[in-house]
């Protein structure tokens, strides 16, 4: 059925980041970052936190180890992060205003969703086991791909298996990293600013937050903008 002349069409998909965009787990991976770095006898800076926002992680090990007494492989570092970060997400999630009820009225719609986090699938799965079976018909880790955000490749995978094209998908996104890898995949972007700013980028328009927002104002948003 189509929608009413006065509706916009609804997105192929909706591809969808978590840190920061679904669940407020920003602060926790700061608040990791800064522990592992205060036991190895160093300081962790704020400035130094909001750098990592929206990294692959093991590029984001990587900066910790070059900054700081911290030592161990990057995968060591971002494993030890990874535990502190499931523990407190698995005690408290923190939805992001909006984000939940707009993720399932997409789904009451019929609106494939897909999840691409640069999180390894071990602090996606405490997500997963808060929603409904089947909520995400796709789930893009930071372990299944070669080529982290800010590389095209995660939106790439997740509009590949979920067989659409990325220009017919919205990417719901809130860091530069992340809108910078979605557009570099050809989808409009709709970014929602929470711990570090965005510049206005081409392929990107920002909302202040989701709440309110449904998935004909989500298409709405995501129509102004060219890729």
């Amino acid at each position: 059925m189509r929608p009413p002349a006065d509706l916009p069409q609804l997105p192929a998909a909706v591809l969808w980041d978590m840190d920061g965009t679904l669940v407020d787990s920003e602060p926790y991976w700061m608040a990791e970052e800064e522990a592992i770095v205060a036991d190895a006898g160093g300081v962790w800076r704020h400035e130094d936190a909001l750098e990592l926002v929206g990294n692959d992680l093991l590029v984001s090990a990587r900066i910790i180890l070059e900054r700081s007494p911290v030592t161990g492989t990057p995968e060591e570092v971002v494993e030890r992060l990874l535990a502190g970060v499931v523990a407190r997400m698995s005690a408290e999630m923190p939805w992001r205003p909006g984000a939940q009820e707009l993720l399932s009225a997409l789904v009451d719609q019929g609106v494939p969703c897909a999840l691409v986090t640069m999180s390894w699938k071990p602090l996606a799965d405490v997500l997963l086991d808060r929603l409904p079976p089947d909520t995400f018909a796709a789930v893009v880790t930071g372990d299944q791909v070669r080529l982290g955000k800010p590389h095209p490749e995660p939106y790439l995978e997740a509009a590949r298996r979920l067989d659409v094209d990325p220009a017919r998908c919205v990417a719901v996104e809130d860091s530069p990293t992340g809108a910078a890898s979605a557009t570099g995949a050809g989808v409009p972007t709709v970014v929602v600013p929470h711990i570090v700013e965005v510049p206005e980028m081409p392929g990107v328009v920002q909302l202040p937050t989701l709440a309110g927002v449904d998935p004909h104002g989500l298409a709405a948003a995501a129509r102004s903008v060219q890729v």
